[in-house]
């Protein structure tokens, strides 16, 4: 029975169609996956469907959700649709999440929302059904914890306990698992397929990871520049894909960067029994307060030019080691220093997060944010240098040096990656410490990415430390790999070794996790 219609839906900006005539259909128990890059208009359809669209959309066709459109809805009625009948998991967890509540009282608070013919449960019970659902989702912390507590993929656990709280018939889910680690993603990829089978509840994927696709959607739509191109049951769009486009999207999935050969160099920075230790919260006031073991005596040495990957779960102590290498993290014990004694580590290590919109100052223009880094020199270009340096610098990533006039807004997240990138690169580094910079990338521009870091690694002998859940990622762009769980380092190896033999259990689970194109996972 059809749960989902959608008929004809445009959705227009001052004119200009971001959305064009979309008709999709999902039945009830049914997984659709909408793909496709970052900008073709998946995001703003499932928005359109859940009456979300800003005041400035012009919106045209018609959104049938078990027969009623959803578009000629008071407010009213779609606030009462919104959390009971329909849930929606939004892709950056903390944006998502109140950051002055703590977890179980944002669950909670769902679990209470007035709906017709509903009784909101008493707070004990609710208390009960809190932690029900954190299990249910695989999340072991107190309900207690605050937002800021947790890791990322733990957030997102959180995110999807709240929209599967009231068993909603349709669950809507914006890049669920772009920021959760192989294992957690496969624990909540299992999660949603066995609600909908369990519950009758429908599932609309919005996803650019083709190998999640895979093993997850019954039938998949391909969306390029608001329209969709192509659409049909999963097994076989992926085995013979027809649009242009999709086979594009495939062949970007399965891209692997030509690396040049490693070249054997001298030790460049050692990490000697390093420890990161936290001071938790006092469960009360009498009660000495918990300390968390973030990182536990980690001894490791890096060498000039050599492209490390380090793989682990969420919360494992990647991005805290990796902060403690560049100097954002105190160290509990242990010491960090460059192999030859250089005192000024910040000056030869840079860094590339996750976010490149929020490590940007939306308020400067490209040119000020590139040459931010330049006081690290020792003498700092000026004048026409120094628009020089800049120009070298956005060249050196592929783009223009006529967008030195513009704000970080004007750029897609794979240009703004480039230009962070290119502001790591401002004082000659040795090495830049990427901590999960192409897991929000569309697979396409992923493969742009991957492409112009081999080439970086070709012409300027430049290393790395790769830190990323994306196994498949790991062994495209690293040579070495490290493979970390609860603030160790479990296994160290050549990639391919690595990744062929593992010889740790915890890395056999992890490669055993990985989605492939074929619909299984690796093992």
């Amino acid at each position: 029975m059809t749960l989902l219609q959608v008929q004809g839906l445009s959705v227009r900006f001052g004119g200009t169609a971001a959305v064009d005539g979309v008709s999709l259909t999902l039945g009830e128990g049914e997984t659709l996956a909408l793909t496709g890059e970052s900008g073709s208009g998946k995001s703003l359809t499932a928005l359109a469907v859940m009456g979300l669209l800003p005041p400035v959309a012009e919106a045209g066709g018609a959104v049938l959700f078990r027969g009623r459109d959803l578009r000629g809805l008071p407010d009213r009625h779609m606030r009462a649709l919104r959390g009971s009948e329909i849930g929606l998991v939004f892709q950056e967890p903390m944006s998502a999440l109140n950051p002055v509540q703590t977890i179980g009282d944002q669950i909670e608070e769902v679990l209470r929302l007035p709906r017709p013919g509903h009784v909101p449960p008493r707070r004990a019970e609710a208390r009960v059904r809190v932690r029900a659902l954190l299990d249910r989702v695989g999340l072991s912390v107190p309900p207690t914890r605050y937002p800021h507590e947790l890791s990322g993929g733990q957030r997102q656990r959180v995110v999807i306990a709240m929209a599967v709280a009231n068993r909603p018939r349709l669950l809507i889910a914006d890049e669920p698992t772009t920021a959760l680690d192989v294992t957690t993603q496969a624990q909540i990829l299992d999660l949603l397929k066995s609600l909908t089978r369990s519950e009758g509840m429908a599932l609309l994927m919005i996803t650019h990871d083709l190998a999640v696709v895979a093993g997850m959607a019954d039938r998949i739509a391909v969306m390029q520049a608001g329209r969709v191109v192509e659409q049909g049951p999963a097994a076989t769009l992926l085995a013979a894909p027809r649009h242009p486009y999709t086979q594009a999207l495939l062949a970007a999935s399965a891209h692997t960067a030509t690396l040049p050969p490693p070249r054997p160099g001298v030790p460049f920075l050692r990490l000697d029994r390093v420890s990161c230790h936290y001071r938790l919260p006092r469960p009360h006031p009498l009660a000495r307060a918990p300390v968390f073991e973030a990182v536990r005596s980690v001894s490791l040495t890096l060498h000039a030019g050599e492209r490390v990957g380090l793989v682990g779960e969420s919360g494992c102590g990647k991005s805290t080691l990796a902060r403690a290498i560049l100097g954002l993290e105190p160290v509990t014990e242990g010491r960090i220093a460059l192999a030859d004694g250089d005192p000024h580590r910040h000056r030869r290590i840079q860094a590339v997060f996750q976010d490149p919109y929020g490590s940007f100052n939306p308020r400067h223009r490209v040119a000020r944010l590139l040459a931010e880094p330049f006081h690290l020199r020792r003498t700092p270009p000026r004048g026409e240098a120094r628009q020089q340096a800049l120009a070298e610098a956005l060249t050196a990533v592929g783009l223009s040096p006529d967008m030195l006039g513009r704000h970080v807004h004007a750029f897609s997240g794979g240009q703004r990656q480039r230009l962070a990138i290119a502001r790591a690169l401002m004082i000659r580094p040795e090495m830049i410490v990427f901590d999960e910079a192409v897991s929000a990338l569309d697979v396409r521009v992923r493969a742009q990415i991957l492409d112009l870091l081999a080439a970086l690694a070709g012409t300027t002998g430049l290393g790395w430390l790769f830190i990323s859940h994306d196994l498949s990622v790991v062994r495209a762009i690293c040579d070495r790999v490290l493979v970390m769980q609860a603030g160790q380092i479990v296994e160290d190896g050549p990639a391919e070794q690595v990744f062929s033999d593992p010889q740790h259990p915890y890395t056999r689970a992890l490669l055993a996790a990985t989605p492939r194109l074929s619909g299984r996972r690796a093992g």
